[in-house]
């Protein structure tokens, strides 16, 4: 199994070949697209502290990009998750929440968002797995609430939130 560690800013074109390789493209051309676009470096310089690497003598094989909202101090979100497809389905992600949940409860928050594409059936039902409630939306997709353009023009999300505390 591999071993979780926080993340590191040197960390950054790893996760993102990853996040590439793992979705089934190509790594990015000059310009950015696709997980590049979700995963700047800045992520890395500012919250390795509250993200997540799993690795093996091999290399990556899941992470997590998390951070804590600087605007309430009791929220932190779970930005972008990524796990190699060959080990999906083996509790690797599960185990990333679960460190991060504890870390922020740690920490003194005592929630944590999410947020997920509609018609992402997976996505949901892991999340809901998780113990996160669906916050409603203003609309809705395939019988899950949606928040419409909530990442911009056309980028509607569903939104998640999981009460947290000691011994979560």
């Amino acid at each position: 199994m591999p071993m979780m560690r926080r993340a590191r800013v040197s960390d950054h074109r790893a996760l993102v070949e990853c996040a590439h390789r793992w979705a089934g493209r190509s790594p990015a051309p000059a310009g950015p697209r696709g997980p590049s676009l979700i995963l700047p470096r800045l992520f890395l310089q500012f919250f390795a502290g509250t993200s997540l690497v799993a690795e093996d003598s091999t290399g990556v094989k899941a992470f997590l990009i998390g951070l804590h909202s600087a605007d309430s101090e009791e929220v932190a979100y779970i930005h972008f998750v990524g796990v190699d497809p060959v080990l999906r389905g083996r509790g690797l992600a599960r185990g990333l929440y679960t460190a991060f949940f504890e870390r922020a409860a740690e920490a003194g928050r005592r929630e944590v968002r999410a947020v997920a594409a509609p018609g992402d059936g997976a996505a949901v039902a892991f999340h809901r797995a998780m113990g996160f409630g669906v916050v409603e939306g203003d609309h809705e997709i395939e019988g899950v609430s949606v928040h419409r353009d909530h990442d911009g023009p056309g980028q509607d999300r569903v939104c998640f939130r999981r009460t947290i505390g000691a011994g979560t």
